[in-house]
C-alpha cells in the first residue's frame, strides 16, 4: 500500500506553538473566503459601521423647547389640551349655530363657495349642533357618516385621555385595515353621490 503525499510548502507549527483555528467559516487571519472582511460585517474594501454607531442629529431650538415641556408638565396635562380643542370646537359650534348661517359666512368651505359642490366635511359642523341639542335624525340628515364615527371617535379619545392621565386600562378598540379602508371608500361614495342631481341623492345635498 502506497500512501498518498502530503500538500507541498505546507507550514508545519513549531515544536511547544498552541494551535488556534480561525473561526468557523473563515479562512487564515479571520477573513471570509467568499470575499467578506473579519467577523462578516461586509465584503473586503467597503465601507462599514463605526464602532459607536452614527451620532443622532441635534435637534433644534423649537424641538428641546417642546420636549423639555413636555417633561415637565404633569401626565394630565396634554390630554387636558386636547379636551380644551375638542371643548373650543364644540363651543364654536354652539355658538355659531350653522344651521342659520349664510352660504357665504366665514369661514366657509372653499370648494363649495366656487363650485357650489358639497365637500367631503360639508354638513358636519352642522350634524354637531344638531348632536349637541340632541336632534340625532337631523345630524345625521346632514352628514350621517361623521354621525356613524362619532362613538367611535369619543371611544379612542376616552380611551388614550384616560391612560395618559389616570393610568385607565380600557379595553382596547382594535379596527382593522380592512375596515378603516371600507370606511373611507365608503366617504368616498358618499361625497359623490351626495352631488348627484338625481332623486334620491338630491336629499344628500346640504
Amino acid at each position: 500500500m502506497t500512501s498518498v503525499p502530503g500538500p507541498v510548502n505546507q507550514p508545519q507549527p513549531a515544536p511547544g506553538a498552541v494551535h488556534t483555528a480561525p473561526p468557523d467559516g473563515f479562512g487564515p487571519g479571520g477573513f471570509d473566503p467568499h470575499g467578506f472582511g473579519p467577523g462578516g460585517s461586509g465584503p473586503e474594501g467597503w465601507p462599514t459601521t463605526p464602532p459607536g454607531g452614527y451620532a443622532a442629529p441635534e435637534p433644534d431650538r423649537l424641538t428641546r423647547f417642546v420636549l423639555r415641556l413636555y417633561e415637565r408638565s404633569p401626565r394630565w396635562a396634554v390630554p387636558l389640551a386636547a379636551l380644551g380643542c375638542v371643548g373650543i370646537g364644540m363651543s364654536y359650534a354652539m355658538l355659531s349655530n350653522p344651521t342659520h348661517a349664510d352660504p357665504d359666512a366665514a369661514p366657509t368651505c372653499l370648494l363649495k363657495l366656487t363650485t357650489g359642490l358639497d365637500c367631503p366635511g360639508c354638513g358636519g359642523t352642522r350634524a354637531l349642533w344638531y348632536v349637541l341639542h340632541g336632534d340625532l335624525p337631523a345630524a345625521a340628515r346632514h352628514h350621517f357618516l361623521f354621525i356613524f364615527a362619532l362613538p367611535f371617535l369619543a371611544y379612542l379619545f376616552v380611551a388614550w385621555a384616560g391612560s395618559q392621565a389616570f393610568g385607565w386600562r380600557m379595553p382596547e378598540l382594535r379596527i382593522s385595515s380592512k375596515a378603516l379602508g371600507g370606511f373611507l371608500a365608503a366617504w368616498l361614495a358618499f361625497s359623490v353621490l351626495r352631488n348627484l342631481p338625481w332623486a334620491p341623492f338630491t336629499s344628500l345635498y346640504v
